[in-house]
């Protein structure tokens, strides 16, 4: 007991300093070090939804949409493919959640369906006579439904990203629906707005002189932002799936516009189109609406254009963002809606202090009580045990939530129960006759196995909450597992250096236990 080795004085030092240093920011004024990166000593603890208040939003993706998108992208494909084929056709269209058509000649029913075939992997292929249809199965619709929910996660975590919003929270629950909490936002209203945008953006021919009202095969009808409506041709010229960049600008007359940039393919599909209709309009489409239906002029080649479309300066710097961002598959709908407010958030942590507070008054008591000095090097521990937990979690900048105060309050009780052990067998090894020193040694030596296995279980169960759980159960599972490693390592490594320290000065010939 006497001997406790250098290099593990250096190391209880060395943790010790490097917990304080991490944890003293949280003392001083909020908001600094928060330009610092993640894992530098001066960033506080980042304190979740239900601590600091913010927004709450459930979202439902109608991945219908991108069922019915599919189909009407087999349409497209058919209408090519039969062309191609020289094989008559009728009523090709979407209808009873199918793509079909009837061929006209019975003789070229065959190859149609071959046609047909080739047209999606995913679609079945049915003959009715002469009406083929290609429809989507249950497990092709439910694949389409999550491949949709976890695109759309990535393009609003990249929209909320760009917003500047700290440590948002956003995952799937269930099938189709998407659970955003960002924490410190009390007005969700301009989130909303970003994220409720499928910001789709296409550029299509116009087509010239045809009827709004019967628009040609291959063709549709769409709403004009400044009113009235245009016939577009279905084919895409170029799609924002090509950006790589968006920003906004001013054009030479001083109006807000986004300037965007192609990505190769893009800019070659995009000179090729201008120059091969060079005098003809074509219509720049965002979310079903035509922006602006200018005439191209000239061949634009370099992979860069402008929309201009009379934006203000806000609406030009939020079309920016989510060009930037890419395109949802779907739209959104909102099905939940709550704001929690900060004075919400501060009884919680008044609560969670208390909670605390009062849990460490009574360790303190018992262990000076039941174990005179050990308890109260048991009780500095501790406090080192507090200090380490809260620099681990702000050197992780690992999210504070209530449940995770919780998670703190019940390691409190649980840092001491090492100690207990310990001094528990040190009595046990007096009481059996031995010395001062050897019932030390042999009081901590006997009792780390049990110790290590009593925590070792409570941090696999931490693991297994953080790595299945969601929201509050990880953050009750973050506190607890940095809990138990802090606690196991003042338990077994600094008592032990106070212990050793008093031994080697005090020579003691009893223990005061």
């Amino acid at each position: 007991m006497m001997q406790f080795e250098t290099w593990k004085t250096i190391l209880v030092a060395f943790v010790c300093l490097a917990g304080l240093a991490y944890a003293a920011p949280n003392l001083m004024e909020k908001g600094i070090g928060d330009d610092l990166p993640v894992g530098v000593p001066g960033k506080q603890i980042s304190l979740g939804l239900d601590l600091q208040g913010g927004s709450y939003l459930l979202l439902e993706v109608e991945a219908d949409v991108v069922v019915q998108e599919r189909l009407e992208a087999i349409v497209d494909g058919a209408r090519r493919a039969l062309r191609e084929a020289k094989i008559g056709y009728v009523g090709l269209g979407v209808e009873q959640g199918a793509a079909a058509f009837t061929v006209r000649e019975t003789a070229d029913l065959e190859r149609a369906r071959d046609i047909a075939a080739d047209l999606d992997e995913d679609a079945t292929v049915t003959v009715d006579g002469d009406r083929v249809s290609l429809s989507m199965g249950e497990d092709a619709i439910r694949q389409i439904k999550i491949n949709a929910v976890q695109q759309s996660i990535e393009i609003v975590r990249r929209r909320v990203d760009e917003t500047g919003t700290r440590e948002p929270l956003i995952q799937r629950q269930g099938i189709d629906r998407i659970l955003i909490q960002l924490p410190g936002i009390d007005d969700p209203q301009r989130i909303k707005e970003l994220i409720g945008q499928t910001a789709k953006l296409t550029f299509h021919l116009v087509s010239i002189g045809a009827d709004t009202n019967r628009p040609p095969p291959g063709a549709r009808t769409l709403p004009m932002l400044e009113g009235g409506n245009i016939v577009i041709q279905r084919r895409v010229m170029v799609s924002g799936e090509n950006l790589v960049d968006a920003q906004p600008s001013f054009d030479q007359n001083s109006q807000p516009v986004v300037t965007i940039r192609f990505d190769s393919a893009g800019g070659q599909r995009f000179g090729r189109a201008t120059s091969e209709n060079v005098g003809k309009p074509f219509a720049i489409v965002l979310d079903g609406k035509v922006i602006s239906a200018p005439v191209i002029r000239e061949p634009i080649l370099g992979g860069s254009a402008q929309i201009s479309g009379r934006f203000s300066v806000q609406e030009a710097q939020d079309l920016a963002l989510l060009l930037r961002a890419g395109a949802l598959p779907a739209p959104l709908t909102v099905l939940e809606e709550r704001s929690v407010g900060p004075g919400l958030g501060a009884d919680s942590i008044a609560a969670g202090e208390i909670a605390a507070v009062i849990g460490l008054v009574l360790v303190v008591g018992f262990m000076i009580l039941s174990y005179g000095l050990f308890g109260i090097f048991a009780n500095i521990a501790l406090f080192v045990n507090i200090v380490l937990i809260m620099g681990a979690l702000s050197a992780m900048q690992a999210t504070l939530t209530l449940p995770g105060i919780a998670g703190i309050v019940l390691t409190i009780g649980m840092a001491v129960d090492a100690n207990v052990l310990i001094f528990e067998r040190v009595r046990d090894e007096i009481g059996a006759g031995r010395s001062p020193l050897n019932a030390l040694d042999a009081g901590y030596s006997r009792a780390l196995t049990t110790i290590v296995d009593s925590n070792l279980t409570t941090l696999f169960a931490a693991v297994f909450l953080f790595a299945l759980g969601s929201g509050p159960v990880k953050g009750f599972a973050v506190t607890l597992g940095i809990g138990i490693v802090t606690s196991m390592f003042t338990a077994i490594m600094v008592t032990r250096l106070f212990v050793a320290l008093w031994a080697r000065r005090s020579r003691p010939t009893s223990l005061p236990i």
